[in-house]
């Protein structure tokens, strides 16, 4: 899978596609990533929030839909990286997703920008929230812990959107969290860039449609 030659403004979403920096020790790799780009305020189709496009500064907006099979505390991850783009052809602002909520991704003074014009942003060891700075992961209680005495203590997730395409009762919750006890690991809180290959990027419609069946392979191949 790979965004087809077609896709709108395909050059820019690759040029401009976020750094996402892990920990070193970071058991699970990014599957996929969803694209959809705004040239106008609309609604996410995959995150609670309006998007918005002021046409006097920004020409459009990229949002990154990253998914994980797997997080430390729950099965199924979504996460979002949000570019806006310059009538320039630049990133003038990003937002991240942190925990259900999203922030500012870009410092003020541009320090997690990267020469070639991408923004750097780190991902929270096992849980994959998003920042713009490594250290402010560290001012959560339980940044270690959840990577440890509490791996898979949320079981399986499954959003609205996705309700009653992958998960059948509690039993589901009790085989992932028997899955994401294996994965336990100590955060080293060194963080080094993901490997993102062209090919991870796909629409978001068909990360949309390939989310529920990449769940139901994989409950069933731990059954």
């Amino acid at each position: 899978m790979t965004l087809s030659a077609d896709f709108p403004h395909r050059e820019t979403v690759l040029r401009l596609a976020p750094i996402l920096c892990v920990d070193r020790n970071e058991p699970f790799d990014p599957i996929r990533i969803g694209v959809t780009v705004f040239e106008q305020t609309a609604l996410s189709p995959s995150f609670d929030r309006t998007v918005v496009v002021d046409p006097e500064h920004t020409a459009l907006v990229v949002e990154y839909a990253v998914y994980w099979d797997y997080d430390i505390q729950h099965l199924y991850d979504l996460e979002h990286v949000w570019i806006y783009v310059g009538h320039d052809g630049r990133i003038r602002s990003c937002e991240v997703s942190f925990h259900g909520r999203y922030m500012v991704g870009l410092m003020r003074d541009h320090s997690n920008m990267t020469e070639d014009g991408r923004t750097k942003v780190y991902v929270q060891p096992g849980k994959h929230a998003m920042a713009a700075m490594e250290e402010l992961f560290r001012l959560l209680p339980n940044v270690e812990s959840c990577c440890l005495e509490e791996a898979g203590k949320d079981g399986l997730l499954e959003p609205e959107m996705f309700r009653g395409t992958f998960k059948t009762g509690p039993a589901d919750d009790a085989l992932s969290e028997r899955i994401l006890r294996t994965f336990a690991f100590q955060p080293s809180f060194e963080y080094v860039p993901a490997e993102l290959s062209d090919d991870i990027f796909v629409s978001w419609k068909e990360l949309r449609g390939e989310i529920p069946v990449r769940m139901n392979a994989l409950l069933a191949s731990y059954a």
